[in-house]
C-alpha cells in the first residue's frame, strides 16, 4: 500500500467514525406502518426505553432469537417499550400475524421496514439486527445478526440501570462470522 493509499484509508476511516460519533448523538427516527396500517414514528416513544428489533418471517435466524425477545418483553414490559420493525414484502407481509401467534408475540410490530432503514440507523445489512434505544431517543447499543442471551441481558440491565458501570459494547455483528 502507497503513502496515498493509506492516507486514503485513514480518512475514509476516519469519517466514518465521525459519522459514528455523530449518529449516537443524534436521536433514532424511523417511520413505518403498525398492523392496522396506521403510520408510525420512533420518534414518538422519546421519553421510553425501546428494543427495536428488525425481523422478517422468511429469516431463519429471527425465528430462533424472536423467543428471546417475547420472554425478555414479558420481563421488562413495565420498563421497556419493545418493537419489532418487519422487512417482509408485500407478499410476505400476509404471514406476519402468523408469526406472531406461533411466537406468542405481544409487543407492537410495525411493517414496511427496509435495508434503507438498517443502514439509516448503522444497524448492518441484515436482518435479525436490534438497536437498544434510551429516552432521548438514541440508539446506545446494536447487535447485527442473531443475538446471544447474555448480550441481550447485558444491553437491558444497562438499558433500565443507572449506567454507572461500563457500558455494553455499542455494536456486536454475529453476520461477520457466518
Amino acid at each position: 500500500m502507497d503513502l496515498s493509499t493509506s492516507w486514503l484509508a485513514i480518512t475514509a476511516a476516519g469519517i466514518l467514525a465521525m459519522t459514528a460519533v455523530q449518529a449516537a448523538d443524534k436521536p433514532a427516527d424511523l417511520a413505518l406502518t403498525d398492523l392496522d396500517g396506521k403510520k408510525v414514528r420512533l420518534r414518538d416513544y422519546r421519553g421510553k426505553l425501546v428494543v427495536l428489533n428488525f425481523w422478517a418471517t422468511w429469516c431463519v435466524p429471527c425465528r430462533a432469537e424472536m423467543p428471546l425477545l417475547v420472554e425478555a418483553e414479558k420481563r421488562f414490559r413495565d420498563r421497556i417499550t419493545f418493537i419489532g420493525a418487519s422487512l417482509d414484502e408485500s407478499k410476505s407481509r400476509t404471514r406476519i400475524p402468523d408469526f406472531m401467534k406461533r411466537h406468542q408475540i405481544e409487543f407492537t410490530v410495525w411493517t414496511g421496514a427496509r435495508g434503507d432503514d438498517l443502514a439509516k440507523l448503522s444497524m448492518g445489512e441484515a436482518v435479525p439486527a436490534t438497536a437498544f434505544i434510551d429516552a432521548e431517543g438514541r440508539i446506545v447499543a446494536r447487535v447485527s445478526g442473531e443475538i446471544r442471551k447474555e448480550e441481550l441481558q447485558e444491553r437491558l440491565a444497562w438499558l433500565v440501570g443507572d449506567r454507572s458501570g461500563t457500558p455494553p459494547k455499542p455494536m456486536v455483528r454475529h453476520l461477520d462470522a457466518q
